[in-house]
């Protein structure tokens, strides 16, 4: 079992809303805990060993070979124990990322039992449904892996079955595989599975895994934190929806029939000539009134080789709304990508997690005091733009609407 009794942990993450899901998830171990945006043209912070450091390496888009070099990087100042997050559906680096890692015994249990995405014969599942025959990877480039070790590849792999994590020969079957030269990967398809995999690992190894794994490590303190949500800020409300998850339309949509005010963004306000300001214009006019979301228009196709100059737009569009805005706004931000986007161009390198909505929204406070809700896009059920909203606002959004 990892030991964070005395030395807190480390963890890495390739993209902000899984390093921000992370940390949520962390704090029952009991330290100080805070996300860093590491920057390649920055020098990293100081960080003492008693805490919790999760940082996001930003590294899901790089090439391969780089993700690798700034996990390395980032390892090779560790003196904690180490967890290293992936996305629970494998998309991104996940090989470069974990031989990075591999240096070190490593234990790998992908699984996100929350949000119905399990492990079980060595495949990612998700809602019953196997990863390579879902529509998960519609706007990934590439394939998704027929099964984690492909994922993997070219890591030496044995895949630890499902029974076994729920017996009592787990720590031996963990043992021997590493003994071997492999990486276990652990089946999972409830949180008493991570739990097991997290009781059972040897000391000195790393766990790489989803937010379910980091749940999981948090439980294993025995430490629940107690949230007490601080009172709602009377701050503007920006949310600024990123991803084109047919999930986040979907409850954008219901957002806004509970009085969401939403600015489409069409693709000549994003690229080209830099941010409208007529886009501009009309979200600063909306902010004034009530929460407001920033999207990019559904109405027009997008074509995928734009798709991450539309995303860096909002980005720079919603930066622009919060430093035009003459009072602090608080902001939601959807998919990891948009979330750090937004935060380097308000120069915000530190997050600390304050409390969850639902399992990945995580509202946390930056350096200046306003609160950010994080939350991969592909999260949440229909009514969960609403519900981070009315958490942000107790008193209801048809109160803040004139």
């Amino acid at each position: 079992m990892l030991d964070t009794a005395s030395s807190g942990l480390l963890a890495l993450a390739d993209d902000l809303s899984g390093a921000v899901e992370a940390a949520a998830c962390l704090r029952p171990l009991g330290w100080p805990t805070a996300v860093e945006l590491a920057r390649l043209d920055t020098p990293p912070i100081a960080h003492n060993a008693q805490e919790v450091t999760v940082i996001d390496l930003d590294n899901r888009a790089l090439a391969a070979t780089e993700a690798g070099r700034t996990t390395r990087a980032a390892l090779d100042r560790a003196t904690r124990p180490v967890f290293i997050k992936i996305d629970s559906q494998l998309r991104g680096n996940v090989s470069a990322v974990l031989g990075a890692a591999a240096d070190r015994p490593l234990v790998v249990a992908p699984a996100l039992p929350a949000l119905h995405r399990t492990v079980r014969g060595g495949v990612a599942h998700l809602r019953g449904v196997p990863l390579h025959r879902s529509t998960a990877w519609r706007a990934e480039a590439d394939r998704p892996p027929q099964d984690v070790a492909e994922a993997l590849a070219p890591l030496p792999c044995r895949s630890i079955p499902i029974d076994v994590v729920r017996s009592h020969d787990l720590g031996a079957a963990l043992a021997e595989c590493l003994a071997a030269g492999r990486v276990p990967i652990c089946d999972g398809e409830s949180d008493a599975d991570l739990d097991a995999v997290v009781a059972a690992v040897p000391e000195r190894a790393r766990l790489a895994g989803s937010g379910g794994l980091a749940a999981a490590i948090g439980r294993a303190a025995r430490r629940p934190a107690v949230e007490v949500p601080p009172p709602a800020s009377g701050n503007p409300l920006l949310l600024v929806v990123g991803t084109a998850s047919p999930e986040a339309a979907e409850q954008l949509r219901l957002a806004e029939a509970r009085g969401t005010r939403t600015v489409a963004c069409r693709t000549a306000d994003l690229i080209g000539r830099g941010t409208s300001e007529s886009a501009l214009s009309r979200a600063l006019v909306a902010l004034e009134r009530g929460p407001t979301a920033l999207s990019i228009d559904a109405a027009e196709p997008v074509d995928p080789d734009q798709a991450r100059d539309l995303v860096r737009g909002l980005a720079s569009t919603a930066a622009r709304v919060v430093e035009r805005c003459p009072r602090p706004v608080d902001l939601v931000l959807t998919g990891g990508e948009t979330a750090r986007l937004v935060l380097d161009a308000l120069d915000v390198r530190t997050l600390t997690p304050i409390d969850q909505v639902h399992h990945g929204a995580v509202r946390s406070s930056t350096p200046a005091g306003t609160s950010v809700v994080t939350r991969p896009g592909s999260f949440g059920e229909r009514d969960g733009l609403v519900r981070i909203v009315e958490h942000l606002r107790p008193a209801g959004i048809e109160r803040l609407t004139k």
